[in-house]
């Protein structure tokens, strides 16, 4: 009967696993997301070699170290890509618990390399980030919770989730880490709002998130400082804003030269955080809007492709990571434009970094896994088709 009415795929019965992932996956956001990598490999090979250097290490050893975990992300993102809706929640629920207790214990367990801020947990060899692999997990929980209190006689699903974001919100303020608690509160505000929250209650946690805001500005120093800096209309050029913002004027249209240029030797950051000023220097801004249109195309396609879900569950958490996502490319760029106050947050795929780039192929899996084509009409259909009176009992 659901075919009869939805339509579906044409599918050869038992076909493999390998050719019906090819059929179904979004290739346009899949090779976004590889050209991303490669473009991060390349900017890696300017900006690390100095911090190599100062650290008395091998002068690739930061693009070889990026080039393994890159892979690894890679490969993860494939393989979860392959995965069902069902599997994919199953895998974010397990993440979420995970990384949620990981969260909790960093007050004890972490330590903070010297940066002022409890956001790691060193392991001899590597560090790991808890908050990154919070982020796709908090996404699902979200989602199956709000898609859960939309069922007759469901859970208050979003009462639960809201409560969720309060306690992981005040982890993440108190490491501090503030631009990882923006992040997580827009997910949770965007997968809200699709999810049907009145607009009064949107205007109520904006005036929220401004109150606390004040309450961080009036009792963080670590905060304050950055807010301060960004309002200030003089730019320090011995500050790393000041190294950017003349790093992005000296690059012009088309660059400096490849090696050419000097930022990466001043900005300790010049491998993440800051790593698009290096390519703004040396490629020009030529190349700053091929990386922005291609975040551009992975989060507007994937949010195309959700809009003919008709399943809860999916178009909720696509859109929150699609979204997420997208966001904090922007936040990453916006602050090396000074557009917004620094927050310490990488250029995704693009930045050097294990934990982010590992746990943006699991979130990047995930969300090629719930864009994937399947045999079901477009969300309209469904409501057409409920006036109509044409629908069974599948």
């Amino acid at each position: 009967m659901t075919e009869m009415v939805y339509g579906s795929l044409p599918r050869a019965g038992g076909e493999p696993v390998i050719p019906r992932w090819w059929r179904t996956i979004d290739k346009w956001t899949t090779v976004c997301i590889f050209t991303l990598f490669l473009i991060g490999l390349l900017l890696g090979l300017a900006a690390s070699p100095p911090l190599a250097d100062r650290n008395g290490l091998e002068a690739f050893h930061y693009v070889q170290r990026q080039s393994f975990f890159g892979v690894l992300a890679l490969i993860v993102m494939l393989l979860i890509s392959m995965m069902s809706p069902l599997m994919v929640r199953r895998l974010g629920v397990l993440g979420f618990a995970c990384s949620f207790v990981a969260l909790a214990l960093l007050p004890i367990l972490g330590t903070d390399f010297g940066k002022g801020a409890m956001r790691w947990y060193s392991l001899g060899f590597a560090s790991v980030q808890p908050s990154e692999f919070l982020k796709p997990g908090f996404v699902i929980v979200t989602a199956w919770l709000m898609a859960a209190g939309q069922e007759i006689n469901g859970p208050p699903g979003k009462r639960i989730s809201f409560v969720l974001l309060i306690v992981i919100v005040g982890f993440l303020a108190f490491q501090p880490d503030f631009g990882q608690a923006a992040l997580v509160l827009f997910g949770w505000g965007v997968m809200y709002f699709v999810a049907g929250a009145p607009f009064v209650l949107l205007l109520g946690m904006a005036g929220l998130v401004v109150a606390g805001g004040t309450f961080a500005y009036n009792n963080s120093e670590h905060f304050a400082r950055r807010i301060d800096g960004f309002l200030n209309t003089e730019i320090d050029p011995t500050t790393q804003m000041g190294y950017a913002t003349n790093a992005i004027r000296e690059g012009g249209f088309f660059g400096v030269g490849v090696g050419e240029g000097q930022v990466k030797w001043s900005l300790p950051d010049a491998h993440t955080d800051f790593i698009i000023a290096v390519a703004a220097e040396e490629y020009g801004l030529a190349l700053v809007l091929f990386i922005i249109a291609l975040f551009v195309v992975v989060t507007v396609r994937s949010l195309m492709r959700l809009m003919r879900e008709r399943d809860p569950f999916t178009r909720l958490a696509g859109t929150g990571l699609a979204c997420m996502f997208g966001i904090q490319a922007f936040v990453n760029m916006g602050v090396a434009v000074r557009l917004l106050p620094a927050k310490g947050m990488t250029l995704p795929f693009v930045s050097y970094g294990g934990s982010s780039l590992v746990a943006g192929g699991i979130a990047l899996g995930m969300l090629l896994a719930l864009t994937r084509n399947r045999p079901q009409g477009v969300i309209g259909d469904h409501f057409i088709g409920r006036g109509r009176g044409t629908l069974g009992t599948e």
